[in-house]
């Protein structure tokens, strides 16, 4: 079965890795994008399975983000999943208290993240 994942990561250069990723892998139909708000409209139209979102970004930080996904209705449901350097103990914790479906800590193994997010999902 096809994973629709939506990336969303300010640095388009981070984007096309875990694309190429997520392709390869044969197992997701993936689209990016470069902003939270950009994330907030697409994720409403698509209705992906899974977000991947980064922490920091411009404009509007991933928490906040997540906040916006997890208020509206059409995608509230749809898990979302941290990609970032902001991976210490305590940030991970405080990611997983907000109701995040799981951490992946940049800089992550090209050959491994298609699995982690896997996992993350069952």
């Amino acid at each position: 079965m096809m994973l629709k994942a939506l990336y969303v990561d300010d640095d388009e250069d981070i984007a096309t890795i875990v694309e190429m990723c997520l392709d390869l892998d044969g197992g997701y139909d993936v689209q990016c994008v470069t902003s939270s708000r950009l994330a907030l409209a697409k994720a409403s139209e698509w209705k992906p399975d899974v977000i991947l979102l980064d922490y920091m970004m411009p404009e509007m930080d991933g928490p906040t983000a997540f906040g916006h996904l997890k208020e509206d209705r059409v995608t509230a449901e749809i898990p979302v999943i941290f990609i970032t350097a902001k991976s210490m103990r305590e940030d991970i914790a405080k990611l997983e208290a907000l109701g995040a479906a799981g951490v992946i800590s940049k800089p992550f193994d090209p050959a491994t993240l298609a699995g982690e997010i896997r996992a993350f999902l069952t």
